[in-house]
């Protein structure tokens, strides 16, 4: 019997592929070359293929899926192309594995013609499909033009139309601002890129706007946080489309998180502070300086030139949040730098933050960013 493992199927079951091996493998012949092409047992290889091969059902082959990517000009690149290459690379893996590569990918645009995204790059695109063209999901883009995009009643008449034939819809980024503008969002969960989650709620408050996720799912209906979260949720439909294995070879082969722990709170600044900024910003560059002293409302209110009262109100209304809350997130903040900018113990540097102990810390990190300090050190020190 011939083996069909290809560069992916290689890595499917082997997290530590590219790892050297014990010096006590006498029989091994895993080594590079002096230009980086790496040489592997063949034995070990077959073996390999094998295993992934028996994971790959062999029952009779799923339908097609199509898979229409939303791009209009001035789209950010990494919306388009990123979730692109994971439904490719599992192509890739379900043809090495001897099936039949599962999904269809189409890049659609109003003009059917080249799209030049943000970056500068042309995108060769199809012509928006036909109403009554078979579709299995329907993805739209973010970026700087999705603005034009959702404004274009040819384009959210043809998102509305196409909603209703695909199986499930998503956005990537900003895409949620087209979704939404559809009324694809209404009365649902949803997420977008964190500096954009306090807009996305404010322009449409019939939309459940969640700042930290990565991606959130309610119903058939998919939309993902900030740009490479796209990837993510790809990888999501991969696995509900196909099955763990599949997913998880793309993800190693694409050298990214299967299931990336923690939110995008983790990659931003304190969220909900940032609209208050002209309001409070004064507050919270001073709030910066004393996050080690005992912050009582007395001292904030004094400081803000308010009574107590009016400034819990205030506060409140442009905040979203109280000011213990306010305080809390501006902490954690600043462990974050700390934490991933120097070596200093964790335990100084909650005491340095104000949190008083690590325990407290450790609370706090988990409730905000879903990671412990010390995991969060582990995976953002450079």
């Amino acid at each position: 019997m011939q083996h069909k493992g290809g560069y992916l199927g290689r890595l499917a079951n082997n997290p530590s592929f590219f790892a050297n091996r014990s010096s006590g493998d006498k029989n091994a012949e895993t080594s590079c070359d002096p230009v980086g092409k790496l040489r592997v047992d063949k034995n070990d290889l077959y073996r390999q293929a094998l295993a992934i091969m028996r994971k790959i059902p062999r029952s009779a082959p799923s339908p097609l899926r199509v898979v229409e990517l939303l791009a209009f000009p001035l789209v950010q690149l990494l919306d388009v192309t990123g979730p692109a290459q994971v439904f490719a690379s599992a192509n890739d893996f379900v043809l090495e594995s001897g099936g039949r590569p599962p999904y269809e990918l189409k890049v659609v645009a109003q003009s059917g013609a080249q799209v030049t995204a943000s970056a500068g790059l042309k995108l060769s695109t199809q012509s928006l499909p036909l109403e009554g063209a078979a579709v299995d999901t329907l993805m739209v883009a973010g970026g700087r033009g999705v603005e034009a995009a959702a404004a274009d009643p040819v384009i959210i008449d043809w998102v509305q139309q196409r909603a209703k034939r695909a199986r499930r819809i998503a956005s990537v980024c900003t895409g949620a601002f087209l979704l939404a503008a559809s009324g694809l969002l209404d009365g649902r969960r949803a997420s977008t890129h964190w500096s954009y989650c306090a807009e996305l709620a404010r322009r449409f408050p019939k939309v459940r706007v969640e700042s930290d996720p990565i991606f959130v799912r309610d119903g058939s209906v998919w939309s993902s946080a900030g740009v490479t979260a796209g990837i993510d949720l790809a990888l999501a439909l991969v696995e509900e489309d196909l099955g763990r294995t599949v997913a998880l070879a793309v993800a190693r082969y694409l050298v990214v998180f299967m299931k990336r722990p923690g939110g995008q709170a983790q990659f931003s600044t304190a969220l909900a502070l940032q609209a208050a900024d002209d309001k409070f910003g004064a507050l919270h560059e001073w709030i910066n300086k004393h996050l080690g002293d005992d912050l009582p409302l007395p001292a904030l209110a004094d400081q803000a030139g308010m009574s107590e009262r009016s400034f819990s109100r205030h506060y409140a209304e442009a905040t979203g949040v109280t000011p213990a809350r306010s305080i809390e997130r501006l902490r954690v903040e600043a462990a974050r730098r700390l934490l991933s900018e120097s070596r200093l113990p964790v335990k100084r540097i909650s005491q340095r933050c104000g949190f008083g102990s690590e325990e407290t810390m450790r609370r706090s990190f988990l409730r905000l960013l879903a990671v412990t300090p010390q995991d969060y050190r582990s995976r953002f020190t450079a």
